[in-house]
């Protein structure tokens, strides 16, 4: 296709600006367009520099500029500025040069809310809890802004000097930790919950996925299991051919596992599975719930669209978009949302439609009414537009407002923090439990701490309350609403022992955590956790699990 020499060096712009090929674009008005607003664009921020009354920052200002130029597509579609690359690089490998603990700000301090097993932070005895107060003897509250993460980042084999200060001592603890090369682990944990039934925890879809997943497999099937429990909830996604590899793991070699198909014609494809399967007989249950994403929801729908195994939980979050990474000039890159992919079964489980925005910008999610029907290999009806639907449906837990107050106030975990202080050492973790009278002593340490919160029932009658006073009804019965904000008050005291056994389990969590780390989290949920419980029972009821599988 030719155009005028008139915009060619503005077209060529474009192409380096956007990383847009033009042969996709069938008329000269469309390269004049943007020509036209590229030409536009230079011209007013050549302006800005000139005239306006401040200093003007090139690259923060073109950088929100695109970001908000992006906005106006989906999520998904993200421009990296060169300092960015290596966050991309983290979230794309799970590697990054560091010590592999995670920081947080609680109240202007930098807390350590995690340290990762086998890490450089592990090893020099960083604990849970510290507060960081200096990094290579420079104060963090003397830097403005300061991201701890970035700072303790750097390359191998040299040291950083952290000063923390630990609870329950005077004075600062010196610790030097020798970075390494830090793998955030795709599969924090995996191990037997049963004599055999078999868990493996899966959190990411980084370029590691699928020979984690293999290698937990294996070695699971070496200790005797029969049954395996995966777990894709709270996984937002990644690697597509990571998904395309672990669903390989459960279905016969040549069988199709995902196709996308978008604009540029040319990369629409229908990918298989390209090795012989680790086993096709094993009973499988996927537990899944709305924040399964992505390559989680690959997986899943798989599973399902063979009736390879039985899905347990709630709906998957229903992103059926797909990414590709382009290389811009500078070093800088663009995450594009370049396709949408459709499972074996036929259906695209995308559940919200960003191409057909309201006027206000906001976005909806795609009608019941445009839903389409499809069928799974044994005959059973699915549906596309709404995530993956479990075969088997858990609902949700909600917690109490009290737990909730507790926990994002942070006062769990700091008890937690009190707690490994005073005990060097606690049963391990699925068989972790916090007496009666432990959890008095909680109940009174928490007493004159600060946090409060609104019950749904006294949200209920501040909306009453407005209602009657807008409808001239107030007078009427502002005696009977007293009386009922008197009674529904709620009192904290009351509150701990009402909701003992949930803020109790919350808190033995919390504790395993600070010993066992993450896999003191996992293993001291199973009692308590619902689709653990629902999978369990099903494995426990094999006739079940086969009539579910079987088209009704």
């Amino acid at each position: 296709m030719r155009f005028s020499k008139r915009f060619t060096l503005l077209a060529s712009s474009a192409l380096i600006a956007g990383g847009i090929g033009f042969f996709s674009f069938k008329t000269d008005d469309r390269f004049f367009e943007i020509a036209r607003n590229l030409d536009i664009y230079a011209t007013l921020f050549k302006e800005l520099n000139l005239y306006y009354v401040d200093e003007v920052n090139p690259n923060r200002m073109v950088k929100t500029s695109i970001d908000a130029m992006l906005k106006a597509l989906d999520p998904y579609t993200n421009f990296f500025a060169e300092d960015e690359i290596e966050d991309y690089m983290t979230m794309t490998t799970g590697r990054y040069n560091g010590i592999g603990a995670l920081i947080g700000q609680r109240l202007g301090k930098s807390i350590v809310l995690m340290v990762y097993e086998g890490t450089p932070a592990e090893k020099s005895g960083l604990q849970i809890g510290d507060e960081v107060v200096k990094i290579d003897g420079v104060s963090l509250k003397s830097l403005k802004d300061a991201d701890p993460g970035k700072l303790l980042k750097g390359q191998n084999n040299t040291a950083v000097k952290l000063t923390v200060q630990r609870f329950g001592q005077k004075d600062p603890v010196e610790l030097s930790v020798l970075r390494d090369v830090v793998k955030m682990t795709n599969v924090p944990y995996y191990g037997m919950v049963s004599e055999d039934v078999g868990y493996i925890d899966l959190k990411d879809f980084t370029a590691t996925a699928s020979r984690e997943v293999r290698s937990a497999f294996q070695e699971l099937k070496g200790k005797g299991m029969k049954k395996l429990i995966l777990d894709v909830r709270e996984n937002p996604g990644g690697l597509l051919n990571m998904a395309i590899d672990i669903s390989n793991i459960f279905i016969p070699k040549d069988s199709e596992v995902v196709t996308t198909k978008g604009k540029v014609t040319e990369w629409n494809k229908t990918y298989t599975a390209l090795n012989p399967s680790l086993d096709l007989e094993i009973p499988i249950v996927v537990l899944t719930n709305n924040h399964s994403a992505s390559a989680a929801e690959i997986v899943s729908g798989v599973i399902q669209d063979y009736d390879r195994g039985v899905l347990i939980g709630q709906r998957t979050y229903g992103k059926g978009l797909v990414q590709t990474t382009r290389e811009l000039s500078f070093n800088t890159k663009l995450k594009i949302t370049t396709a949408k992919y459709y499972i074996p079964s036929g259906r695209c489980i995308q559940a919200i439609d960003y191409s057909h925005r309201n006027p206000d910008g906001s976005v909806g999610k795609i009608p019941d009414s445009l839903k389409t029907a499809f069928k799974t290999k044994a005959g059973r009806v699915v549906y596309d537009g709404g995530g993956v639907l479990p075969d088997v449906v858990v609902e949700a837990q909600t917690p109490t407002p009290i737990a909730l107050s507790l926990n994002n106030k942070g006062l769990l975990f700091d008890y937690a923090v009190k707690y490994r202080h005073e005990h060097a050492s606690i049963k391990p973790a699925r068989e972790f439990h916090l007496t009666d009278t432990e959890y008095q002593d909680f109940t009174k340490w928490v007493a004159d701490k600060d946090y409060d919160y609104t019950t749904q029932v006294e949200k209920d009658l501040g909306t009453l309350e407005a209602s009657a006073k807008k409808e001239k009804y107030f007078d009427q019965i502002q005696d009977q609403l007293k009386s009922l904000k008197t009674k529904m008050s709620h009192s904290k005291d009351a509150d701990l022992n009402t909701f003992k056994t949930e803020i109790k389990t919350l808190l033995e969590q919390e504790i395993a955590g600070h010993y066992y780390l993450q896999k003191g989290l996992k293993e001291a949920s199973f009692a308590t956790d619902p689709e653990m419980k629902a999978a369990l029972n099903l494995f426990k009821d094999m006739n079940r699990y086969a009539s579910i599988l079987k088209s009704k």
